[in-house]
């Protein structure tokens, strides 16, 4: 699985929720300024200026044009499959991030597994769950087109704060 590692460059891209969704769009295939607009139900300007950002931050690229009613739209797919979040210098961007998934979850065709819990691990454990958590988020395989979409969102941190609770 091909995964884009966020930059530095990349964040200014990713200053705003919209910009989310959009990759979220395009991870499941190619699409339109128009088709876009439609499944955000908003103006297809506003989708333009947001793939532009996108487009200069090399995060989408075009992927073909086909002609529409004398004109010619172009497609826009993302460029890598995954996106990884890194920590170091993130933190301020996690609430924008955050907003889009948690729109995402809203929207979601059905009750979304979500979890959070607390557990006290050793280190050998906590490397065996990172290495879990990677394997589903890389290494599964896509079934294909004729099965449904699911958003994967895996992550393992250790509290700034921490407590006896």
């Amino acid at each position: 699985m091909d995964v884009q590692p966020i930059e530095t460059r990349h964040f200014k891209a990713l200053s705003h929720p919209m910009r989310h969704r959009l990759l979220f769009a395009l991870g499941e295939k190619p699409a339109t300024t128009s088709q876009l607009a439609a499944a955000f139900a908003t103006r297809k300007g506003n989708i333009a200026h947001h793939l532009k950002v996108l487009l200069e931050a090399d995060l989408v690229r075009p992927a073909g044009t086909q002609r529409v009613r004398g004109g010619v739209e172009q497609y826009y797919e993302r460029v890598a499959q995954a996106v990884h979040l890194p920590s170091e210098h993130y933190a301020e961007h996690l609430p924008t991030a955050f907003r889009a998934i948690a729109d995402e979850l809203a929207a979601a065709r059905e009750e979304p597994l979500l979890v959070l819990r607390y557990l006290r691990l050793s280190p050998d454990q906590a490397a065996r769950i990172t290495a879990t958590l990677n394997e589903i988020a890389h290494e599964t395989q896509d079934a294909g087109a004729d099965h449904p979409r699911y958003g994967v969102l895996v992550g393992l941190f250790q509290p700034a704060a921490t407590s006896n609770a």
